[in-house]
């Protein structure tokens, strides 16, 4: 695109979009110094620890800072939270456990129940004297732009800082949005997905958990199993140095600077006078009744020790594999989390668990599992990642489907798509508030049991035992308006976990989704742990997700065809998918596959007989209820084949 076509574009935008004209830097300045004078000083607390609350989960850290002197080596505790319950819990106690600093990054910040509650927390830990630091990526973290003016003056402790606004400012309308893809594509898909809450630098959380009622068990439609970190230790100085270089870039932003947030201070002589006035302290919460049940459980510091604390594993060697924001700039290093990734799974010998959400890998990555595959050693390579029933990223799973062949054929995985309503899924339904329909809206009873605290309950993170299959695929009805319709109603479940386990040896929990994006876009972070007992742990959370009554399997299709017309529709649809942008051949290498339990029957590879005994194909997209759903998908994986690299 020349240059004058891009100014014309840029001029027309600036015309169109409305409300969107910029501040001069005195009126920001003067928004900054409006804001600045608002902030109050005053404490609700003068102790020393900040009336920090008692804290299982914070003591972790106190403790492995004492042995880590003791000894002259790491010592950390380490401990997975599956359930969104417990991730909520463990954020709330950890936050009212603050002593003096809490820092916090996000990708998404929701407004939402969930994210009102936590914001709320923030807040009254910053009025009780700790410093609290929030990083949002600024791309779906604000829709109130008063709120973030509000949040702009709220307390001398608190600062609310977005990183890479879009045409500088919180929030991102539809025409805004356009632009930013027309105009500045590369920067404007430059995004922070870095997650993190660390408190008091010792006490830190990561994983794949936004701030989002979806991501904690609190969708009544669909909600991810996904999976966090806590990680207590030493650890917790290379996660605050590396929330440090994000905070000091140039690209993290003071909410008053930015042009509509300073638009709201000007027009009101400085923020809302109180938060109850956009909503924060007296919220629209839908279900008032769950905070108040997740407080009472971060509150009560004997349940959390049994319950949480208890089941932390003490481990050694941790290491934090983190992007810098310098990343965007081409200031990449091998040192960042995609290189650190690939040389960890390219030295495997033996097998290579990996979780996804998203099965679509970069070029690099491609070309380093070809080398893996033609070694004489070559490691297992087993693949848990979502069905186009469960997933929310339709365009994604589309152009997943694409490389089904080149997968299985040329890479060796072996692919499990996790189903829509899975048996045994670490969600707690009755916080999902399905179950609040009235009865003659369910298919049939419920009988969902109450996982309080459920990730721990087994201590060496196998499953804690099935859930009803009517609680995940009779109760509601809401979850036919999801991502896609579905033959059945329920509360639909779709996979968000990104973990990596290596030859047993090395277990990695993080953000990076093992994709383009991560490689090549955004910034990512991961945990590495080195223990046998948490690869374990980590190892059973992922198999549980393989098993026949969660996941299908992906599998060459078998066709009743003679050799020769086999061939040719291989190399055909071979052909199609070298294709750059259209894949339009009919007949696909793989299909669906379902486990038909039987007495003689029992999980397996696909590659044995007791395989083609013991699962019987289900189609390409199993659940989804879209009459052309075939070509629906081959049209989106056409057209999506070339926009890998962003995907």
């Amino acid at each position: 695109m020349s240059a004058a076509v891009r100014t014309a574009l840029l001029l027309a935008a600036a015309l169109l979009l409305p409300g969107c004209a910029t501040l001069g830097e005195n009126q920001r300045r003067q928004a900054v110094a409006l804001a600045e004078a608002a902030r109050p000083a005053a404490l609700t607390c003068d102790r020393e620890d900040a009336c920090a609350r008692p804290s299982p989960l914070r003591e972790l850290g106190d403790r492995a800072l004492a042995e880590t002197a003791a000894q002259a080596a790491p010592r950390h505790y380490a401990l997975l939270l599956e359930y969104g319950q417990d991730a909520l819990v463990a954020r709330i106690n950890l936050i009212r456990s603050a002593r003096e600093s809490i820092e916090v990054q996000s990708f998404i910040y929701a407004e939402d129940d969930s994210g009102y509650f936590v914001m709320r927390e923030l807040v009254a830990a910053a009025r009780r004297g700790v410093r609290v630091r929030v990083l949002l990526d600024q791309m779906f973290s604000v829709e109130n732009t008063r709120l973030a003016a509000a949040l702009a003056g709220v307390h001398q402790n608190f600062e609310l800082r977005l990183y890479n606004p879009t045409f500088n400012n919180a929030h991102t309308n539809y025409f805004q949005f356009a632009a930013g893809v027309v105009l500045r594509f590369r920067n404007f898909n430059q995004r922070m997905h870095n997650k993190l809450l660390l408190v008091d630098g010792v006490v830190g959380i990561t994983g794949g958990r936004n701030y989002q009622d979806r991501y904690f068990d609190w969708d009544p439609e669909f909600n991810y199993r996904d999976r966090d970190i806590l990680v207590a230790g030493p650890v917790g100085e290379a996660m605050r140095a590396n929330f440090e270089a994000f905070w000091a870039h140039p690209r993290a932003v003071t909410a008053a600077r930015l042009d509509d947030v300073g638009r709201q201070l000007l027009a009101h002589d400085g923020p809302p006078r109180t938060l109850e006035q956009i909503g924060l302290e007296q919220p629209a919460i839908k279900r008032p009744d769950r905070v108040e049940a997740v407080l009472a459980a971060a509150d009560d510091a004997e349940a959390l020790r049994e319950g949480l604390a208890a089941h932390a594993i003490p481990v050694g060697r941790v290491d934090f594999l983190a992007d810098l924001p310098d990343k965007h700039e081409g200031g990449r290093t091998r040192a960042d989390a995609s290189h650190g990734l690939r040389a960890l799974i390219e030295g495997a010998r033996e097998q290579v668990l990996l979780q996804t959400p998203y099965l679509v890998l970069s070029r690099e990555a491609r070309r380093m599992f070809r080398r893996m595959q033609r070694r004489p050693d070559a490691p297992e390579v087993v693949v848990s990642t979502n069905s186009l029933a469960a997933t929310d990223a339709f365009p994604v799973y589309a152009l997943s489907h694409k490389y089904k062949r080149t997968y299985l054929r040329e890479l060796g995985f072996r692919i499990h798509e996790y189903k829509p309503f899975p048996l045994d899924a670490p969600i707690d339904v009755l916080a999902t508030g399905a179950l609040d329909q009235p009865p003659e809206e369910r298919a049939e009873p419920p009988r969902a049991p109450n996982r309080a605290f459920g990730s721990a309950r087994a201590e060496t993170g196998s499953p804690s035992g099935p859930t009803s299959e009517s609680t995940f695929a009779a109760v509601g009805s809401g979850a036919r308006r999801g991502p896609l319709p579905l033959r059945s109603a329920g509360v639909r479940v779709g996979l968000h976990a990104k973990s990596l386990v290596i030859d047993r040896r090395v277990g990695i929990v993080g953000t990076h989704n093992f994709d383009p994006r991560s490689d090549n876009f955004n910034t990512e972070s991961a945990v590495a742990i080195y223990d046998t007992a948490f690869v374990d742990a980590l190892s059973a959370e992922i198999e549980r997700d393989l098993q026949p009554e969660n996941a299908w399997v992906v599998a060459r299709r078998v066709q009743d065809w003679t050799p020769v017309v086999s061939d040719i529709n291989y190399n055909l649809g071979k052909l199609f998918e070298a294709l750059p942008l259209f894949d339009l051949w009919p007949v696909r290498y793989a299909t669906s596959y379902e486990f038909v339990p039987g007495p003689d029957c029992a999980p397996a590879p696909p590659d044995t007989d007791l395989f083609r005994a013991c699962y019987r194909p289900v189609g390409d997209f199993p659940e989804v209820d879209v009459p052309t759903k075939s070509i629906y998908t081959r049209i989106l994986t056409a057209f999506g084949a070339g926009l890998a690299p962003i995907l």
